[in-house]
This record gives structure tokens, C-alpha cells and sequence, in this order.
């Protein structure tokens, strides 16, 4: 007759999400995994007492064996030879080696957790060391964020708007910069944090957006504007939520017209800084060179006035006349709107006495040179000049001039508009100059799209540069005497040019 015992089938594991306080918007299936289950498990600070538990508490029963988790540190301080981190860790290991025991006894165990279990919950630690061994449901529940928003009777999106989520834990500089880039935000985690936010909220101009929701759906909710909030009375239990833009109101920014010249970058959404995002979204009317505007979301509400690029003057006049009649105008620039681009034309246009009274400032974008030069490695890496190969507004004699003055300070040139369909001599012409100044196996990279989906970036020399393949999408970085091109094991040539300069004899 054997001795050995039967072996005892774990148990399963439950991560039950309890929906954001109101016992009611518990889901059918959390409270069956509650009923299923042996043992139930929450989390709670040292008091003892946990909203997990209070929210299921009409659905625990006698016989349910109760495991509460209860945190060595939250807002205090520790004496772990590991600080807060390192006291959290293990806490979190030893919890996961009590459930573990209680489903190696073929218990079931239901996790407790408010809200959604995956979404800034605790559970979470639990599912990382216990889900790959023993059979596990994760029972979503009903968000925060979402009871925040109804609560609040106010869409959080819609149509194609993106909302972005926040710890209010982020450094103050990052929060503003991410309020800034998005149409709609949530905030959690205040408490604390709450001065810190308020200010991001200001500083980023979402402040008169932004509503506070405490305790939603709990007993002692409060909702409110977040700018009215008293900093002291806010609890970690509450979030920042900036709301819907369409057909809000109280979204788009109050005052005066104004004109914002928009640098996007070479290539569109992923060049655009944060800033550029915030005044694109803020603004009632977008003007600039049709190309341009097409890389621009098309948003509810916002007028578009495209046109060609050969009409600058009349574009700048146009959008300071918007603006005088109380508009806000975003005129859209590629690159970045200073380098031969839309904001001379605007500030030009600006100093004419009816348009004195007119805001107008400018945000920087990435520009082509910059970008050309990251794609091919690292040739702007010293000293160097910008100059525009187009013959339109200067004569050929002054840019033939500054060519030769760059190459004689060793410059590093970047040649902007080096051609196009009516404007085909200037690229050989410019070459053959710096060829016979500078030789013929001077780095020269040819950059056509950089960012785009047509992108191609080559390497190449002087001797070896083929006028026939330079467009108005191109532009060129010639190097100088110390710029280098390395090639690499997957033949990548790479062009750079060292930031230490040879040092000059002296007699």
C-alpha cells in the first residue's frame, strides 16, 4: 500500500479590478471571482484600512480566509538598507510567497484592487511573480479616469483627439512639455504632487481647461476647476483632467489675435516639438504653403488657408490681417521658420504701421540642416556656414562670394534650395567653385527627404556629384578640409567632422 499523498492541483489566481469606489460599478464578473474564491487578498497602509476591501466588502463571507497586504512605507520615510525601492521589493516578494502558499494548497485567491488591476494598481506586483506559475484571470474593472469623466459629464475625446495619461510623479518640466503636445490629459496620482502639476497645467497654457475630480463615485467626492482647488486639501485619491477640445469653449486660449510662426521640422508630426503642437492645436486659423499644411492633423473648427510657396509676402499679410481682426493664426513653416523659411517674411511684414499692434512670435523646428546631418553622422560637428543656393532674391555674384569666403575660413557649408525644375545650373556651378577652392575629394552629402518616406542620404565627393540628382528636396553638406567619412561593416558611410581643430603653426 502506498504512502504517497495525492498532489494538490494549485489553486487559481484572481486579479479582481473593483471599479473606482462605488460598490455598484463592481462588474457581474468580479463578483463572481469574489465568490469563487478561498482566500481574499488586499493591499493597505499600516492603519489597517482598505478601500479594496470596503468596496467588496457586501460580497466577502465568513469563510473566506482574508489576506491583507499591508505596506511597510507609503509617504514616510524607511531605514531599508535599500530605501524606499528596496523596502517595496521586498515587501512585494514576501507578499507573492503568501498567496504562492495559499495556491500551492489549491486555494483560490482573489487579489483585490480598485480600479482596473493593470492600470497604476498593486496587483500588478502580484501578476509579475505569480502569473507564469499558476493559472490566472485578471478581471478588468471600470477606471478612474473614466469615473472622473462621468462624473463630470464631459467627453474626454473624440474624433481622432489623443489622450495621453500622466503620473503627476513626473518631473514638472516633462509634465508640461507632454500637456502641451496632447488634445486631452488625465493626471493621476496628486495628492502631493498637486502643486507641481497646477503649475505644468499653467505653464503649458491648460490651466483654464483643466477640471479636479476627488474621490469619484466615493462618499466625499468633489468635482471642480482645478484652478480653484485648494493645493492643501488634495488628496492622493484624486486626478487633473483636461477634457475634450471639440466644442469646448473654455479649450482654445482668450484674448487678443495673434500670429504664431509654426516650424514643423523636415518631415512632419514626429519633428514637431511640443510648443509647435500646443500653438498648432490652439489656433483658430492655420496659413502656409499647402505641402506644409498637409503634415498639419486637420482639426474640428480650425480654418485652413493653403497657397503656394512663391507667395510668402502675400501669406505674412494675409495672416497679420486675420489677426488684427482678432484671430489666432498659426502660420505653418517647414524646418524651422528662421532659416530661409516663413518668419522673415511675417516680421517683415509685421513692421508695416497697421500691423505694429499685432503679436507675433516664432517657434523653432528642426532644421533640414540639422536633420540632413544627424541622418549621415556627424559633418556640422565644427564650425559652419548656411547659404541658400537660390538666385531669386540675391544675385549669383553674391553667392558666389560667400562661397569662396566660407571656403577660405574652412567652413563647413550647408547648401540650401540647391535647385529645381527652373533653377538646374546653380548646383554645378557651386560645385565646380568649392571643388577647384577645396579639391575635388571633398565630403559632400546629398540629402533628399530626410524624415520622409522617400528619404535617401548618400555620401559622396565633389568629383563625384551628379547636379541631375538634386531637387528642391535636396540639400547639401560640403565638408571642409577636417571633416571625415568613416565606413562601416555594413558599408554605412558615415561623414563626421571633429570638434578639435588642428592647431596653427606660429613662426
Amino acid at each position: 500500500m502506498s504512502d504517497r499523498h495525492t498532489p494538490v492541483t494549485p489553486g487559481r489566481l484572481y486579479g479582481v479590478g473593483l471599479g473606482p469606489g462605488d460598490p455598484e460599478l463592481m462588474t457581474l464578473r468580479a463578483v463572481r471571482a469574489i465568490a469563487e474564491a478561498d482566500v481574499i487578498a488586499y493591499h493597505s497602509a499600516r492603519h489597517g484600512r482598505s478601500i479594496a476591501r470596503s468596496i467588496a466588502a457586501g460580497h466577502l463571507r465568513p469563510d473566506h480566509l482574508e489576506e491583507p497586504l499591508v505596506y511597510p512605507v507609503t509617504t514616510g520615510t524607511t531605514d531599508h538598507p535599500g530605501g524606499y525601492q528596496g523596502a517595496m521589493e521586498e515587501f512585494y516578494e514576501e507578499s507573492a510567497a503568501r498567496l504562492a502558499a495559499h495556491l500551492d494548497a489549491g486555494r483560490t485567491v482573489a487579489v483585490l484592487a480598485e480600479g482596473d488591476p493593470l492600470f497604476y494598481g498593486s496587483y500588478m506586483h502580484m501578476h509579475k511573480r505569480l502569473a507564469d506559475r499558476y493559472t490566472t484571470e485578471v478581471v478588468p474593472g471600470v477606471t478612474s479616469i473614466s469615473a472622473a469623466a462621468a462624473r463630470l459629464q464631459t467627453p474626454l475625446v473624440e474624433g481622432e483627439e489623443v489622450l495621453t495619461v500622466l503620473p503627476g510623479t513626473l518631473p514638472e518640466d516633462e509634465l508640461t512639455a507632454r500637456l502641451a503636445a496632447t488634445d486631452s490629459a488625465v493626471v493621476m496620482k496628486l495628492g502631493r504632487t498637486f502643486p507641481a502639476v497646477r503649475r505644468a497645467l499653467e505653464a503649458s497654457g491648460r490651466l483654464p481647461e483643466a477640471r479636479y475630480v476627488e474621490r469619484a463615485t466615493m462618499a466625499g467626492e468633489r468635482t471642480g476647476l482645478l484652478a480653484d482647488t485648494d493645493p492643501e486639501s488634495v488628496p492622493y485619491f484624486s486626478v487633473a483632467v483636461v477634457p475634450s477640445r471639440v466644442g469646448n469653449p473654455g479649450a482654445k486660449p482668450t484674448g487678443p489675435g495673434a500670429v504664431t510662426v509654426v516650424g514643423t521640422g523636415p518631415a512632419g508630426p514626429l519633428w514637431l516639438t511640443p510648443e509647435s503642437r500646443r500653438a498648432l492645436a490652439d489656433a483658430e486659423v492655420l496659413v502656409g504653403y499647402t505641402t506644409y499644411l498637409d503634415r498639419v492633423p486637420v482639426r474640428p473648427g480650425q480654418v485652413r488657408h493653403g497657397s503656394d510657396n512663391k507667395v510668402e509676402a502675400e501669406r505674412a499679410e494675409f495672416a497679420l490681417d486675420l489677426a488684427r481682426r482678432g484671430k489666432r493664426v498659426a502660420v505653418v513653416s517647414g524646418g524651422d521658420p528662421g532659416v530661409f523659411a516663413m518668419a522673415t517674411a511675417v516680421l517683415e511684414a509685421a513692421g508695416q504701421k497697421e500691423y505694429e499692434e499685432v503679436p507675433v512670435r516664432v517657434l523653432p523646428g528642426v532644421t533640414a540642416a540639422n536633420a540632413a546631418a544627424a541622418a549621415a553622422g556627424a559633418p556640422l560637428g565644427h564650425d559652419y556656414a548656411t547659404v541658400s543656393l537660390s538666385d531669386r532674391l540675391k544675385p549669383w555674384e553674391v553667392i558666389a562670394e560667400r562661397l569662396r569666403a566660407a571656403s577660405a575660413a574652412d567652413l563647413v557649408l550647408a547648401l540650401y534650395n540647391p535647385g529645381s525644375r527652373s533653377r538646374t545650373h546653380q548646383v554645378g556651378q557651386a560645385r565646380d567653385l568649392l571643388a577647384e577652392l577645396r579639391g575635388a575629394d571633398t565630403p559632400v552629402v546629398v540629402a533628399r527627404d530626410v524624415g520622409g518616406p522617400e528619404q535617401s542620404v548618400r555620401v559622396l565627393t565633389l568629383g563625384t556629384l551628379d547636379p541631375a540628382e538634386v531637387d528642391m528636396r535636396t540639400i547639401l553638406l560640403v565638408g571642409s578640409s577636417q571633416t571625415r567619412v568613416t565606413e562601416r561593416p555594413d558599408g554605412t558611410r558615415l561623414a563626421w567632422t571633429p570638434r578639435r581643430y588642428p592647431e596653427t603653426a606660429t613662426p
